[in-house]
């Protein structure tokens, strides 16, 4: 029985690889946001889990900007590991189109979005560390989400960017409560706290 079922899994690997090469000869972009809104708004959270992994690695492979901002769509998403997925999809087009990925990430902060999302894009940006890294992360020291102002004062010391340490000195006085989550533990800080470890953090690399 066990050999049975392997030969399943192998049939139907196959059979996923033929669909996806079919999906991909022509434009998708239309099906593919169709089938991103749809899965975000299932009531079936293993559904729309596995659609949504899916969906970011097919977005991934198809250019243009509607399928950025897809992915982003699905950073969205309040499951942690459809959210990983998204990351990482959108973080291998970063590193080919990161014009693009920006102007989308510019579009989202000029709307003023909100979302779990906005708070991984900080990382990504100081992960590709192209051009425009630091007029990024100073536009999402000044979101109105205290989560997002947090990520993006972690995210300015991983870059190793001190030309934000006069953004990261004027939150010092903030004194917004988030919550910091490091592996399976979480504390509490304000962003006036992180601030400061942030620009302490600068001073001393220039000591």
């Amino acid at each position: 029985m066990s050999r049975a079922a392997l030969e399943e899994i192998f049939a139907a690997d196959r059979a996923l690889r033929e669909a996806e090469d079919r999906l991909l000869e022509t434009d998708p972009t239309d099906t593919l946001v169709e089938a991103v809104a749809e899965a975000m708004s299932m009531d079936d959270p293993e559904e729309a889990e596995m659609r949504l992994t899916r969906l970011a690695d097919l977005c991934a492979q198809v250019p243009g900007m509607a399928m950025i901002e897809a992915l982003m769509d699905i950073l969205d998403h309040e499951e942690p590991q459809v959210r990983v997925n998204a990351g990482e999809a959108l973080l291998d087009v970063a590193y080919e189109y990161y014009g693009e990925v920006a102007r989308a990430v510019e579009k989202r902060l000029e709307q003023g979005h909100r979302g779990p999302g906005m708070a991984e894009l900080p990382f990504l940006i100081a992960e590709v560390g192209e051009g425009g890294t630091v007029k990024l992360l100073r536009r999402f020291l000044k979101h109105p989400d205290a989560e997002v102002v947090a990520a993006a004062i972690e995210a300015a010391v991983d870059a190793h960017e001190p030309e934000l340490v006069d953004a990261l000195r004027a939150l010092v006085d903030d004194e917004r409560d988030v919550t910091i989550a490091d592996f399976e533990t979480e504390t509490e800080a304000t962003i006036g706290a992180l601030a400061s470890e942030a620009v302490e953090h600068f001073e001393r690399m220039e000591d």
